[in-house]
């Protein structure tokens, strides 16, 4: 009987608290209340703004413009590169136009015309970039005049043993066994100098003590590498370790340790932070520059990994003194072996995804497949110790830093096989033109030919000493090479008349 009174009045309680919750005027935060709901959003506005660790210029206008951020999102981003590079291409349609090409009755190209020039120069490009196609600039290049040689863009104290060139062709790099590392402009030849941090500073970035026998730290440098957005250049040497340089303020900003022999080569993958880099311990290293870490290593080289290339995919080449070329696919962590016919490969470069050039100790260039474990196609003395046509460029026998006489006495002392050495080669992005180096005077550029039908030579350019590198400007506008009297890797030959340092031969296009 109690229980149910007590229900009962709990129940009238109820009914009392509805009818004054009816009774009441409704919340005018849900009536519409412009002067109330105003008041909310301005508090809501000072919160966000509030929490915010970065308060600057940009918040303030979000905030002035009722809460809305202008920070880009990623597609955003995207979204603005691909226009701004869309007008870019139209701009170059336009050129093109005003230039002489097709016109319509009223004096130019409509537009539906004109954005489908743009979208086959994109499409164009896009094939170039994957490497599906191949610009045909080898037979636009003309003969060389009696007048026209490299000229020195930088000058080093002792043998350039890299050189490397920013993604627009504007910046060069190069090092040299003394330890200089050099920047310089292209068009100026205006010259900046890396400078090695303190022991304590390098120790701090992550570089560990000198081991073995060694106490002091070497700063001989054997390879460079640039990243494709121009902001990271990693150098590796003696000391076993690789270092990573801010390009725009020339700084040390970390060293990567983890091998046990000499870094002898280096490269980006295009278009990435990811870095591969080779070495005298036989392994190839995966490195992220941006996050600054270690990713994996590579195993499969017998002996000492000479020289390293890589494309936009994730496929590096390798070349080391075990005969043998490596294709490493790193997705699928498989690899092709390819086999030196009779002699040691010294250096290679892909010509795209599925060819490569690499040049031998014997003189010989060789022309790859990846269908094919043996060389498509074999250019044997490649660089003669004596080449008659190349050395007699003037009346008088000189050339640009030494002479024939010189010459000749070199090639006595060393031998033919020492001279002809092809200790680099490089291949202008995406296209059929060639370079190979040596130490027989000339530089010779090649004709890539299509379904492997061989390599064929251009020209020769003069150029006295060790060809230790090279490297083509993207648009086949120049070439650069790194030469001193000693050969890269070693100094079991020398030629006294070189010059050490970086020089430069333009390539006019017809």
């Amino acid at each position: 009987m109690m229980n149910r009174k007590k229900f009962k009045n709990k129940q009238t309680q109820n009914s009392h608290k509805s009818k004054r919750l009816k009774s009441e005027k409704p919340d005018p935060f849900f009536t519409g209340d412009s002067n109330r709901r105003k008041k909310f959003e301005d508090d809501d506005v000072s919160i966000n703004s509030s929490d915010s660790e970065e308060y600057d210029d940009g918040h303030v206008a979000a905030a002035e413009n009722g809460g809305e951020s202008e920070e880009e999102t990623a597609g955003e981003t995207r979204k603005r590169v691909a226009e701004a590079y869309l007008e870019k291409m139209r701009a170059v349609s336009r050129r093109e136009e005003e230039d002489g090409e097709e016109v319509d009755e009223r004096g130019g190209r409509e537009d539906g015309d004109r954005d489908s020039m743009v979208a086959k120069l994109l499409q164009a490009k896009q094939l170039e970039d994957s490497g599906r196609i191949r610009k045909l600039i080898a037979s636009r290049v003309q003969k060389p005049k009696t007048t026209e040689g490299f000229r020195f863009q930088v000058k080093h104290r002792q043998s350039v043993t890299a050189v490397a060139l920013s993604e627009d062709d504007s910046k060069g790099f190069s090092a040299s066994k003394d330890g200089y590392i050099v920047q310089w402009d292209v068009d100026t030849g205006k010259t900046e100098t890396y400078v090695w941090p303190s022991e304590e500073v390098l120790k701090s970035h992550g570089a560990k003590d000198p081991q073995g026998r060694v106490k002091k730290r070497s700063k001989h440098v054997l390879a460079l590498a640039v990243s494709s957005d121009g902001r990271y250049l990693a150098s590796g040497g003696f000391d076993r370790h690789i270092h990573l340089w801010d390009t725009r303020t020339r700084e040390h900003i970390q060293a990567f340790p983890g091998h046990k022999g000499p870094v002898s080569c280096l490269t980006f993958r295009q278009g990435t932070s990811e870095l591969f880099s080779g070495s005298y311990d036989r392994t190839i290293k995966i490195w992220n520059a941006e996050d600054r870490s270690y990713i994996t290593t590579l195993f499969g080289h017998q002996s000492d990994v000479l020289t390293i290339d890589c494309l936009r995919k994730e496929r590096v080449l390798t070349v080391g003194r075990d005969r043998t070329m490596h294709l490493w696919k790193v997705p699928e962590e498989s690899q092709l072996v390819f086999r030196a016919p009779a002699s040691s490969l010294e250096c290679c470069c892909f010509i795209n995804n599925d060819e490569f050039l690499s040049g031998s100790d014997d003189g010989s260039i060789e022309h790859w497949s990846v269908l094919k474990k043996k060389p498509v196609h074999i250019v044997k003395n490649a660089h003669p110790s004596s080449t008659p046509n190349a050395l007699d460029v003037k009346q008088n026998g000189d050339l640009s830093n030494g002479s024939k006489d010189d010459l000749d006495h070199v090639h006595e002392k060393l031998g033919q096989s020492a001279c002809s050495w092809v200790s680099s080669v490089a291949v202008c992005r995406g296209s059929d033109l060639a370079a190979s180096g040596a130490g027989n005077g000339v530089v010779r550029l090649w004709e890539i030919e299509n379904d492997g039908k061989g390599v064929h030579p251009l020209f020769e350019l003069p150029l006295v000493g060790y060809v230790n590198s090279l490297a083509f400007a993207k648009s086949g506008k120049f070439l650069v090479a790194g030469v001193g009297k000693e050969p890269r890797l070693g100094r079991w030959g020398a030629i006294p008349t070189a010059r050490h340092g970086v020089a430069v031969h333009s390539l006019q296009l017809s």
